[in-house]
This record gives C-alpha cells, sequence and structure tokens, in this order.
C-alpha cells in the first residue's frame, strides 16, 4: 500500500515555531515525507512569516489556518461570523505584505472556545443556557449566509478551501438537522477538503471505533493528538498518543482514504515520530476491533433518532 498523502497540523506561537523549524532535521524529514503544513495563524508577525518562506523555499506546501483571538472564540463557529471575516481581511494584508504563498486555507469549525470552558467547568450547571441555543435558527442561517461569503471570497482569492470539522456534523447531516450545529455553535460548510477530526486520544478505549466508524464517510481523516494545542482546563488530562498508537490509528486511517492529517507536528518532533514516518509500512495488516465498532454504529443510530425528535420539538 502507498503512502497517503500527509498534513502536519503545527500550532505554536512564534517563539517556539521559530525554535522549532531552527532543525534542519524538521525541514529534512518533512521534504522526505512529501508532507504539507497546516499552520495555525495564532498572530500575524514578521516572525510567523518567516517560517512561512523558509517552508516555501524547502518545497513545502503551507495552509493557512485561519485561528482568531481567545478573547474572540478562537475557532470558527456560529457566535464569531463577523469577526472570523475581518480575520481573513487581515490575513490577505498581512500575506500581500511579506509577499507569501499558500496552498489553501484551512477554517476551524468548533465551538467557542468561552462556551467550551463554561461548559467543562459547569457542566450539568451549564445545560440550561446551552439549550436556550436550540432556539437560535435564525442566527444560526445569518451565520452560515456569513460563511457559504467567505468561502466564496477565500475561492475567489484563488485558494482551496478546508474545514476541519468535528466527526458529529457527519450524523447531523444524515439525521437532516441542525440541532448539533446550534447546541455546540458549529456551521455546517461545504468545502474543497473536508478533514474530520477523529482524534482517538481524547475518546480512549473507543479510538478505533471512531476511526472505523466515521473513518468510512471521510475525505481526509485526522488522527491524533501527538501532543499540543489548546489546554482546556477541566477536561482532564488526556496524554498524547504513544507510537503504538499513532501507528494503528495511521494504518486504520489510510484504509479508508489516501489524505491524512496529524496533529499535531510539534508532538511528533517532541516524540521523535519523523524519522519512524519515513521508514513506516502502511501496507502492514492491523486488525479493527468489529464488535466495538458495531456499537459506535448503533450509539450512531440512536444519536440520528434523538437529533430528529429534537428537531420536530424545536422548529
Amino acid at each position: 500500500m502507498k503512502a497517503p498523502r500527509l498534513t502536519f497540523f503545527c500550532e505554536l506561537g512564534a517563539g517556539p515555531l521559530q525554535a522549532l523549524f531552527e532543525d534542519p532535521a524538521v525541514l529534512e524529514h518533512l521534504v522526505a515525507l512529501r508532507a504539507s503544513v497546516s499552520l495555525g495563524l495564532l498572530d500575524f508577525g514578521a516572525e510567523r512569516a518567516a517560517v512561512v518562506r523558509r517552508l516555501h523555499e524547502a518545497g513545502i506546501p503551507v495552509i493557512a489556518w485561519q485561528l482568531l483571538p481567545a478573547e474572540q472564540g478562537y475557532w470558527f463557529n456560529l457566535d464569531n461570523a463577523p469577526q472570523a471575516q475581518a480575520r481573513y481581511e487581515a490575513f490577505r494584508e498581512w500575506t500581500a505584505a511579506h509577499g507569501l504563498r499558500w496552498d489553501g486555507v484551512g477554517l476551524d469549525i468548533e465551538p467557542d472556545l468561552h462556551v467550551l470552558r463554561r461548559l467543562l467547568a459547569e457542566r450539568w450547571r451549564y445545560l440550561p443556557a446551552l439549550l436556550r441555543r436550540l432556539r437560535q435558527g435564525e442566527r444560526l442561517h445569518r451565520a452560515r449566509e456569513a460563511y457559504e461569503a467567505l468561502v466564496a471570497r477565500i475561492r475567489e482569492d484563488g485558494y482551496r478551501v478546508d474545514t476541519y470539522q468535528l466527526p458529529l456534523i457527519v450524523d447531523e447531516r444524515q439525521a437532516g438537522t441542525t440541532v448539533l450545529q446550534r447546541l455546540l455553535g458549529v456551521v455546517d460548510l461545504s468545502a474543497d477538503r473536508e478533514v474530520l477530526m477523529l482524534y482517538s486520544s481524547f475518546v480512549r478505549p473507543h479510538g478505533v471505533s471512531l476511526l472505523e466508524s466515521y473513518g468510512a464517510q471521510a475525505g481526509s481523516i485526522g488522527v491524533g493528538s501527538t501532543g499540543g494545542g489548546v489546554e482546556l482546563p477541566g477536561a482532564g488530562a488526556a496524554p498524547p498518543l504513544s507510537w503504538d498508537e499513532l501507528s494503528r490509528d495511521l494504518r486504520l486511517a489510510r484504509r479508508r482514504c489516501e489524505d491524512l492529517h496529524v496533529f499535531s507536528l510539534e508532538g511528533c518532533v517532541r516524540q521523535d515520530f519523523l524519522p519512524r514516518l519515513r521508514a513506516f509500512d502502511w501496507g502492514a495488516p492491523e486488525e479493527a476491533l468489529k464488535t466495538k465498532t458495531r456499537r459506535m454504529g448503533l450509539m450512531r443510530r440512536v444519536a440520528r433518532w434523538g437529533l430528529r425528535a429534537c428537531a420536530r420539538w424545536v422548529r
């Protein structure tokens, strides 16, 4: 089995980002793997621009992973469409000012960081506020229109549009509802490439089931986490994937599609995974846990039934 197309997510501040790519071995490994980098745009500074140019000069494609300041929700969602549009305009100016080139633009669609932190801190006490969001159908409609306009603008600028989506969006589509979008504040967008974030480290011991069930419906699969990213107090410590776990996830994902994303590059470097990936045997057999996969399928069918029932109630 031939190697897939690999993209590594990289979500670092300016200083750690510079330090990461000061090691020439990192660039060497990425070139050997023919990998791309989806670079989280935490800022529009000269240091980040210098890293983008360095990657481009090495022949490594870079995707502009759009992110907002934490106070604006960080990820793109129902609550911050105007800020997302303004952020993209600032990105265009920064790109022009530094003469940067991009392989595409990535839109990370996840719940508002503030909402997620409140949910993790208050748990069941936050449920009434969450349920009130079910009545926000018009707000979702306006946000979707704004994001569709943003996608059109990005394409007019000549970029491919990638979206990074939670796997639950697949169940929402199959149920034909907007319940999860209202509750979680996510938006179902059409893109040129959709990446389902199937991060098994956060759902142990059900990671294999997650990959097997949702991977069959994914155009591109994101595996992880090998470490890094936003810290969420109250979420509990989810240890990064070990090499054995990452190997398992990569082989399972490769059986489903040829386009894989890995979160994160910095985690892979920290654990010295890049040299191992260069010698990785993609064709080695990997047995799935069929019983647990069937259980996941049943849970998803029940969830879709619940979504349809809830949709009739909120109309």
